[in-house]
């Protein structure tokens, strides 16, 4: 078969154009690392460091909540969010996906002075560990926490309601939703942080056409197109869209 197209290829661009086919080993999407192991490390060890808290947060959801600890963002990730909230200078965020309360922390600490944060989720029990430790790190009263359905909780909100940062993280299938709700009453300048935008490289493999896949593919590409905001996907952990509305 690549021989076939090889020569249609040639034939078509003609002998005077120059023309080189070469071919490459194809790769699976599931075998893919966005980020090379070593590379991770290495960004984990010169990143700033958790504090005594969230380590202490990591160990308990580990605890607690077994495989599903990978749901868990990693400290690298939780400075950005903090580095992001502080630089757009943000007094109302709002957190699509709250678990047991790492992600919410990290924008809390860095909201401005008399600052919210809405944390949207729809687990009693994973919050109620974030509960716990929002108070430890003294947030607990700067996050107001929506036990529902967040796409009922951010249509819900009062129409002059805006945004200055917003992070999501949870139903990958909802994301277009969550995306369209938020990016309509983000005000210039603010800033949307989209995780898990990868999926661990099976974006870029059109085999996996399944519900989730299929919509974080169309929704890379629609943010791209999208002349509401400026955009950047990182290769982050796995993967992280940062987006400016204009």
């Amino acid at each position: 078969m690549q021989d076939v197209v090889t020569r249609h290829l040639l034939r078509f661009a003609g002998e005077e154009a120059g023309v080189r086919v070469e071919w490459s080993p194809s790769i699976a999407g599931d075998e893919l690392e966005p980020v090379h192991p070593a590379v991770a490390d290495y960004v984990l060890a010169n990143s700033t460091q958790p504090d005594d808290l969230l380590r202490e947060l990591v160990a308990e959801t580990r605890e607690a909540t077994g495989g599903r600890a990978g749901m868990q963002i990693s400290h690298d990730e939780g400075a950005l969010l903090t580095m992001l909230v502080r630089l757009v200078g943000a007094r109302t965020a709002v957190e699509v996906g709250t678990f047991t309360g790492y992600s919410a922390i990290c924008i809390a600490r860095g909201l401005a002075e008399g600052g919210r944060l809405l944390a949207c989720d729809v687990s009693e029990e994973w919050t109620s560990i974030a509960r716990g430790y929002w108070e430890k790190a003294g947030v607990a009263d700067r996050i107001d926490l929506k036990i529902a359905p967040a796409i009922e909780t951010l249509r819900a909100l009062p129409e002059d309601f805006a945004v200055d940062f917003a992070f999501i993280d949870a139903d990958k299938e909802s994301y277009p939703a969550y995306y369209e709700a938020l990016v309509s009453r983000l005000r210039p300048g603010g800033v949307i942080a989209l995780d898990n935008v990868l999926r661990g490289g099976r974006v870029l493999d059109p085999a996996f056409a399944d519900g989730q896949h299929a919509t974080m593919r169309q929704l890379n590409a629609q943010i791209a197109a999208d002349e509401r905001v400026d955009a950047v996907m990182l290769p982050l952990r796995d993967g992280v869209t940062v987006i400016r509305k204009r």
